[in-house]
């Protein structure tokens, strides 16, 4: 079990993974300025769609998920009671603090504090683009962000298997009543054929693909793995710049938006990290599963979000565009965490008897 565990964690992070906020800021420019130069070839991309979901976004966002959900193995859910405390953490953290903080900080900065200065349209579809972004807890990225903090693979792997099981039941459940109680309204049939076509669908597959793989040996996976990780982060960025060849009109408009929508989204990473690791350390769990328990709290399944957003409310949504912002601040604001429990794990591991 230990060795499957360690193949799935990946490396820490590559050059481009470090990068992948200068790669965004790229892809705004560009899709902006194709969005401008040829709005007639994004026109037709947008109608390429059947039952609301657009076929080059549903290709791409498969091709986006289903490798890192390969890397999943669900056989880790054994280990879950290894570390009952720390899984307690993550799963409160992560389900019952996490997206209704991030539903109260939408309320709070979108439709009051920064109400004047955001398109009043929008207004919902910005709350709703942060509560996408909340309720679909990180898969692929915490087993970076673990490796770069030291932190315990297997539990690593067991919380991602357990938020991932969670996710397929809870995901549709929660964002509904999330928007409900922010007075937004969302067809459920809609709702479900998303997290059927961007969950169900695609563990599935990849659970599938991982145990074919794995039957070929070790080495064979491994080989796998190497060759088809560029295409996450590849098929995101040319999500990226569908969406903002659409979205670019709006905010050479309105160019502080990005900004006012990353302050919620800011202080909900450092508010759950914080609350996961002090927890954590209150119920006396070790360091290296304080923080990888922290940092799934703190950061999202981001792919899922964008994917969420678009085919609930399109390509010009302003909930489209909250799910970018995630995008935009996830490694750097995530690495800043990283350096905190690293650099605090003397004060942690000085625990009062």
């Amino acid at each position: 079990m230990t060795t499957r565990c360690e193949v799935a964690t990946p490396q820490p992070m590559s050059v481009f993974e470090r990068y992948l906020t200068v790669w965004v800021f790229l892809c705004i420019v560009i899709g902006i300025a194709l969005g401008q130069f040829f709005p007639a070839a994004f026109q037709a991309i947008g109608r390429l769609e059947i039952a609301q979901v657009n076929l080059p976004v549903g290709l791409l966002i498969w091709v986006m998920i289903i490798p890192m959900l390969v890397k999943v193995d669900f056989a880790a859910l054994n280990e879950v009671r290894q570390h009952v405390r720390g899984i307690g953490v993550t799963l409160f953290v992560n389900w019952l603090v996490k997206p209704f903080s991030m539903a109260f900080l939408g309320w709070l900065f979108i439709r009051h504090l920064f109400a004047p200065l955001l398109p009043a349209d929008q207004l919902d579809s910005y709350i709703a683009g942060l509560i996408l972004l909340a309720a679909a807890p990180c898969t692929a990225m915490v087993f970076v962000w673990s490796r770069l903090s030291n932190g315990d693979p297997l539990f690593t792997l067991s919380q991602v298997a357990l938020n991932d099981s969670i996710m397929v039941v809870a995901f549709a459940p929660l964002v509904a009543f999330l928007l409900g109680i922010s007075a937004i309204t969302v067809p459920w049939d809609t709702l479900l054929t998303s997290v059927v076509l961007y969950i169900v669908i695609p563990v599935a597959l990849a659970q599938i693909w991982r145990r074919r793989l794995l039957a070929r040996g070790q080495a064979a996976f491994d080989a796998a793995m190497t060759k088809i990780g560029p295409w996450s982060i590849t098929a995101l960025l040319a999500t990226l710049v569908l969406l903002f060849a659409f979205q670019g009109e709006a905010i050479l408009r309105q160019p502080l938006v990005i900004a006012l929508l990353a302050v919620p989204i800011l202080i909900q990473v450092f508010f759950n990290s914080a609350l996961a690791y002090l927890l954590n350390r209150w119920l006396g769990e070790k360091h290296n599963i304080a923080c990888p328990s922290a940092l799934i709290g703190a950061s999202n399944f981001f792919e899922l979000a964008v994917a969420a957003a678009i085919s609930l409310f399109g390509f010009h949504s302003g909930a489209a565009l909250a799910t970018v912002v995630g995008v935009l601040i996830e490694v750097p604001v995530m690495l800043l965490v990283v350096r905190v429990v690293n650099a605090s794990r003397p004060w942690y591991e000085k625990r009062a008897g």
